[in-house]
């Protein structure tokens, strides 16, 4: 019988190795619309915009139609994701933008700083949006390897916000060039940035996080010009579907180098849409329908009814996920951090908000999430438990009891016909206020 070379040995034993390393630990790779709302993907009923490779992903893992973002405006809502707590526990209630010193305090723990220690290479393509006054509250001093993107929102310049600040593309922390209004292809570079991320990390043979945050479907809506007018859904259609094509090249890198079933992929919005758009943002291009829409969910970007929170939430991992479920039972993207921890096997050693929600991902156990608090600023205004939604008065409204399993519009408020119930999550909201810091409108 013929022996085997002895470095075919060797390289067999290499290989099996990797394999085993790469089934420890998984990919990770969190896709993160900007004003994105619940109803402007096809699989989540728009009727015109299609959206074929996120309605992919959604049938071969699970969508979730009661998926909600940290709260209803961009920074808080990042800080939300990032650190697996609600944006007040997060120290961070508030928008920061060029002339801002707010940012994201430094005692927080984001998830790139869990994963270092378990051997991962991690990088934020896209919008920041949580400080960028040094380079140590930069993505870079925060626990990514690298960045690549904006330090804010693509707005934050002339006329539609008075700064003299030139907003910057950055690389690390160096000012790469200069973002001025042509923003055409900036879907494509943050997608260009974030497929060679994961070719050098698959180079690598090194497990990996990926946080491409979007700059868009925030105004000023653009897209590349060789898909501009394809969109039966508009100008905004055509931005829309323009994030789709990204989604799907990044499913397609995976699929290329093999490492598809080794990868959780999430997607998701960081609030809903922005209706009610102020002046200072309907000029040099912008119209008033250059926005998106929340289907048939009440209220949208700004707002703690359902259409301000309420965001897609599709996930994707082929050799752990049961393909083709569809979920109404409730999850958060501050419950990421605790499953992808879980999933890296990092520990997580500060008090959060979020669940590790990977078994109900898998289908073996109802979601672990069964209330939910929803801020604006330093206030709590509302909370959910299970199918009921209570508010608290907020001036000139009165409180408000929603039962959104079968109201999920919020047309028909209850209180008088349940006031027991009204009473009870009253007094959880009220608890959990105090508990996290929080201030209530009603007070």
């Amino acid at each position: 019988m013929k022996k085997r070379p002895l470095i075919c040995l060797i390289l067999c034993v290499a290989i099996s190795g990797l394999t085993a390393q790469s089934a420890d630990k998984p990919n990770f790779i969190v896709l993160f619309a900007d004003d994105m709302g619940y109803g402007d993907l096809s699989s989540y009923g728009h009727p015109t915009t299609r959206t074929p490779q996120l309605d992919r992903m959604a049938a071969e893992g699970v969508r979730l139609t009661s998926f909600y973002c940290g709260a209803p405006v961009c920074s808080p809502s990042r800080a939300a994701l990032l650190t697996g707590r609600y944006p007040i526990h997060a120290g961070m209630p508030r928008n920061t933008g060029p002339g801002s010193d707010v940012h994201l305090p430094k005692g927080q723990t984001l998830i790139p700083q869990l994963l270092k220690p378990v051997g991962y290479e991690t990088m934020a393509v896209g919008k920041w949006h949580l400080g960028h006054q040094n380079d140590d509250v930069m993505p870079t001093g925060r626990g990514f390897d690298d960045f690549f993107g904006l330090p804010y929102s693509n707005d934050m310049i002339k006329p539609w916000v008075q700064t003299d600040r030139p907003m910057y593309l950055y690389k690390g922390t160096t000012e790469l060039e200069e973002v001025g209004h042509d923003q055409h292809y900036l879907t494509v570079r943050y997608t260009e940035a974030a497929v060679s991320f994961i070719q050098n990390s698959a180079k690598n043979r090194k497990p990996f996080f990926l946080y491409l945050a979007y700059s868009m479907p925030h105004l000023p809506v653009m897209t590349m010009h060789e898909r501009s007018g394809r969109s039966a859904g508009g100008h905004y259609g055509d931005v829309i579907e323009t994030i789709d094509w990204s989604a799907g090249r990044i499913l397609q890198e995976l699929d290329e180098l093999g490492i598809d079933k080794s990868t959780l992929v999430v997607f998701t919005s960081d609030n809903g849409p922005w209706h009610n758009l102020p002046d200072r943002m309907l000029q040099a291009g912008n119209e008033r329908w250059h926005t998106g829409n929340a289907g048939l969910l009440r209220g949208a970007k700004g707002s703690t009814y359902e259409g301000g929170l309420r965001v897609p939430g599709i996930f994707r991992w082929p050799s752990v996920i049961p393909k083709g479920r569809v979920s109404s039972e409730m999850a958060s993207t501050i419950d990421l951090l605790p499953t992808i921890a879980a999933a890296a096997g990092a520990k997580v050693s500060k008090k959060i908000d979020g669940y590790d929600i990977l078994p109900f991902l898998k289908g073996e156990s109802p979601s672990p999430r069964n209330e939910y608090y929803f801020s604006q600023s330093d206030f709590f205004e509302a909370v959910r438990q299970g199918p009921w939604k209570y508010r608290l008065r907020t001036s000139p409204e009165e409180a408000e009891l929603y039962h959104v399993d079968r109201d999920p519009s919020e047309m028909y408020n209850v209180i008088d016909r349940y006031p027991d119930i009204a009473q009870n999550l009253d007094k959880a909201l009220r608890s959990k206020a105090k508990l996290i810091g929080a201030k209530l409108r009603d007070q």
